[in-house]
Formats: structure tokens, sequence, C-alpha cells
């Protein structure tokens, strides 16, 4: 059962963190070191908070000490992760009913304090934190006279529109 806004929402993630990691990969070659290792570190940390979420959805421990990872993955490597958990989410709000989306969810962040959040707000909290993120590559991008990607709600529904 698809349940539009979260749905809809994760769409829109998955489909701006595709973006953003082409937009990286065009360019990376034209970064300095240091900002190549600050885009490294944006879809790391986008990345693992993802994947420590995704745990927490499925409650499934993980073993993140930190929202990071201990060793930095190249590119490549993080763009396929990000791919396959964006993917995992977007098939995952597909299943639930509306009613599951209101299900609590107890767990310990990575800096050992207890919390509980509906699954709902898990999956806007993974939303709204990649959306400030990807803001933050594309604004080193946009420093560098270099095109950042596409981002915005209104360039997703553009492009849905054109392929309709």
């Amino acid at each position: 059962m698809i349940h539009q806004p979260y749905s809809q929402l994760l769409a829109i993630k998955r489909w701006a963190d595709r973006g953003l990691c082409d937009a990286i990969a065009r360019n990376f070659d034209q970064l300095s070191n240091e900002d190549a290792s600050i885009m490294l570190r944006i879809l790391d940390h986008i990345h693992v908070v993802d994947r420590i979420f995704q745990h927490h959805l499925q409650g499934l421990p993980h073993t993140f000490q930190a929202p990071r990872s201990e060793k930095m993955p190249d590119l490549e490597t993080l763009a396929s992760g990000i791919e396959e958990v964006d993917d995992w989410y977007t098939s995952y709000a597909d299943t639930l009913t509306a009613r599951d989306f209101e299900q609590p969810i107890d767990f310990v962040f990575t800096s050992g304090k207890r919390a509980r959040m509906l699954k709902g707000e898990i999956v806007l909290h993974v939303c709204l934190h990649g959306t400030y993120h990807r803001g933050n590559a594309g604004a080193v991008l946009q420093l560098r006279g270099l095109t950042p990607s596409r981002d915005a709600i209104t360039d997703f529904l553009e492009e849905a529109a054109e392929l309709s």
C-alpha cells in the first residue's frame, strides 16, 4: 500500500541523492583534495545516518559508534551504498500502512542517549537530514564555480512530468 506523502518524500530523496552523487562524480577531478574530502564526508554522513535509522526501523543492532564511517569509503562505494539504502527506504515505506507510520521505535543514539521516534518521524528525519547536507554539498560546488544537482521538489515534479 502506497502512502503518498512518505513515499513521495522518499522518492524525492532517492532522486536528489542520485543527482548529488552524479554531480560530485562529474566534478570530482576538478575539486581540490580538501573539497573532495568534504564531499566524501558529506555523502558518508548522510549514508551512515540513513543506515543507522534503517537498522532502527528493522529492529536490528548496528555497529556504528558515530554518525560517520570509521574509514572513509571511496566515491563509487558511497554512491552504490546510498542507492541501495534509498531503494530500501522507498520499498519499505510502500509496505507500511498508515497505522504503521505511527508505531514508536525505541533506540539508542550513537551518543548513548535513549530515544523514541515514530516510524513516520524517522522517515521524515532521514529525508530532512539528507536535504540539509545535500545543500551543504551544493554550496561547496557553487563556491567552486561548479553546477550542483537539482534538489528541489519542484525540480523533481518537473522532471517527472517531462518523463510522463
